[in-house]
């Protein structure tokens, strides 16, 4: 069944269709008279909604049930990418919100090629929410994981209750196996409370990270960790990590 995002809490029994929804469900999707569709509400809420009247330009549906769904990691994830070329910021935000990412920050590192001007910038980052919200949609997450830019590295910061690990390929060469699997231990042994724990973990682009910019994240309190014998792409590392995530956390 299609799901939607809507940003505000809605009138549930005589919802008017945003432009965006409207051209989807109706134009798109073809939806008709009767037909259902899920809508996500800002408090995470998942209401189930029938389509109650179309006109050319508009359609209302009515709510038919409501309900909470667990969809995101038990860990609540940030994905930290250096700029890369090419396409692969758009695939790393599609595939990572598929794979229950909650935010994704790229930066431009010591070994990026690839340059975000401050008009690129807005439009990247524009087209890169429309991608996660699409995603959001398409895996049936309860939230609309957020993006953002920095220009370095040392504007990034941990917060006091967040555990940062740095995916290093130098770590992976030199046998470094057990930053990862202790992290997903204390990680899961955690005393459960109403937030969830949280997870900054930071990438290279293509040419990986400088080891002054390792050095500095691990003097502001990161650990760097290999992620297996076998050396990533920029893009596929991101994906292990989170895949890694849910087979140890939801899995099990």
């Amino acid at each position: 069944m299609q799901r939607y995002f809507e940003t505000e809490l809605l009138d549930v029994k005589n919802f008017e269709l945003p432009k965006e929804i409207y051209k989807h469900a109706i134009v798109v999707m073809r939806a008709k008279v009767g037909d259902h569709f899920e809508l996500v509400t800002a408090d995470q809420k998942v209401h189930l909604m029938e389509v109650t009247a179309i006109t050319k330009t508009a359609a209302t549906a009515k709510e038919i049930e409501v309900f909470e769904q667990l969809t995101e990691l038990p860990v609540e994830t940030t994905i930290v990418c250096g700029l890369s070329k090419g396409d692969k910021a758009e695939f790393i935000v599609q595939k990572g919100t598929e794979l229950g990412a909650d935010h994704f920050v790229f930066f431009k590192g010591e070994y990026s090629v690839a340059k975000w001007d401050d008009k690129k910038q807005k439009k990247k980052l524009a087209r890169l929410e429309k991608i996660a919200l699409a995603a959001a949609e398409q895996s049936h997450r309860t939230t609309i994981p957020t993006v953002a830019y920095l220009s370095s590295l040392q504007e990034l910061t941990l917060a006091a209750d967040e555990k940062g690990l740095i995916a290093y390929e130098e770590a992976a060469k030199e046998g470094e196996k057990g930053a990862l699997v202790t992290l997903l231990k204390e990680i899961k042994v955690a005393p459960k409370e109403t937030k969830r724990p949280k997870l900054q973990a930071i990438f290279g682009p293509e040419g990986g990270l400088a080891f002054q910019e390792v050095t500095a994240l691990e003097e502001r309190g990161y650990i760097r960790a290999g992620l297996g014998p076998r050396i990533m792409r920029a893009e596929t590392a991101p994906l292990y990590l989170l895949s890694s995530l849910s087979f140890a956390l939801e899995l099990r």
